[in-house]
């Protein structure tokens, strides 16, 4: 009998893909953030902005799906 309770298992390859991406969203949230901070046109500063976000959405939903994993 199966048991639905137990999670699915990330095989090796797949968890090391998932985990050197979310340190690349990591990486270009805080960039992008950076650089916001740097521009003094509001154009660039808002594209930066929402680079930003995206990219912490992205950060955010790798870990959500690593953590249901584990």
């Amino acid at each position: 009998m199966e048991n639905n309770n137990q999670k699915p298992q990330l095989d090796d390859n797949n968890l090391k893909v998932i985990k050197d991406q979310i340190g690349y969203e990591a990486l270009l949230t805080k960039k992008y953030k950076e650089y916001e901070s740097m521009c003094t046109d509001q154009n660039l500063k808002n594209l930066c902005c929402s680079a930003s976000d995206t990219h912490k959405q992205n950060f955010d939903s790798l870990k959500n799906y690593l953590d249901s994993h584990q």
